[in-house]
């Protein structure tokens, strides 16, 4: 018998061993913006704990797994690492995520393609780029511009929080991109019901790479799940 976790109240607990014991139910495991080198110690441990809570069977990564700071369009800082040494530290740090998610859908965020639009500005044709998964040494990683599943829209978010986007889309979103936000709304209609969620993030905000986000408060450090097939939406902030 699995041990009773004080968080939860009684109610949830069984609602959890329901969704649990549903073979043919995805449940999906949503990890937020990793920016590595630059993730936060014990995010991994968490999002590991979360899936194992909740028996997740499909993995969705909300975008920027790397953040390359010097290659960056914010303002580079001068001490910090070259291009070389972080990419090798990155390769590092994700290989600890690839050990305990080894498939998984990624979602493409705008720090994950900032060598490639700077390749395309500079004139160089894509057949010269290779594949992020090789490149990042994750080989089964599926690497996207954006997922749905079960109608529900998984995106990393650039250009609108999610609250804004199921008001355009009409359809349940789930996105990443803006660190400080973690929350669930709903939008209710005549014979619909879909909702919007700020996944949070994982990131260290301490590092030198976030000093462009200083003034915006600090990050939600979370992730998500999605049961019920695309209808419930939770989500589970790390304890820090």
């Amino acid at each position: 018998m699995e041990e009773f976790r004080p968080r939860l109240n009684k109610a949830q607990y069984e609602l959890i061993k329901t969704y649990r014991g549903k073979s043919n139910e995805r449940r999906v495991l949503v990890i937020g913006d990793l920016h590595a080198p630059f993730t936060l110690d014990g995010y991994l441990d968490h999002c590991v704990n979360v899936r194992d809570k909740y028996g997740c069977n499909e993995i969705i990564f909300i975008g920027d797994v790397i953040d390359s700071h010097y290659s960056s369009y914010h303002e580079q800082d001068p001490d910090g690492m070259g291009g070389g040494d972080e990419l090798d530290l990155s390769i590092k740090e994700l290989s600890k995520w690839y050990k305990e998610f080894p498939k998984a859908k990624v979602i493409l965020g705008n720090h994950d393609l900032i060598v490639a639009r700077k390749a395309f500005s500079s004139g160089l044709s894509k057949r010269w780029i290779r594949d992020l998964n090789e490149v990042l040494e994750v080989p089964n990683w599926d690497f996207v511009e954006s997922y749905t599943l079960d109608d529900v829209l998984y995106i990393h978010g650039v250009g609108s929080k999610a609250s804004g986007r199921i008001k355009k889309e009409l359809h349940s979103v789930v996105q990443g991109h803006y660190h400080t936000e973690g929350n669930i709304n709903y939008l209710v209609g005549r014979g619909y019901k879909i909702f919007g969620m700020q996944t949070g993030c994982g990131i260290d905000h301490e590092k030198y790479a976030f000093a462009y986000g200083k003034h915006f408060g600090k990050p939600f450090i979370s992730c998500s799940v999605i049961l019920n097939n695309g209808k419930l939406p939770i989500l589970e902030p790390m304890e820090l």
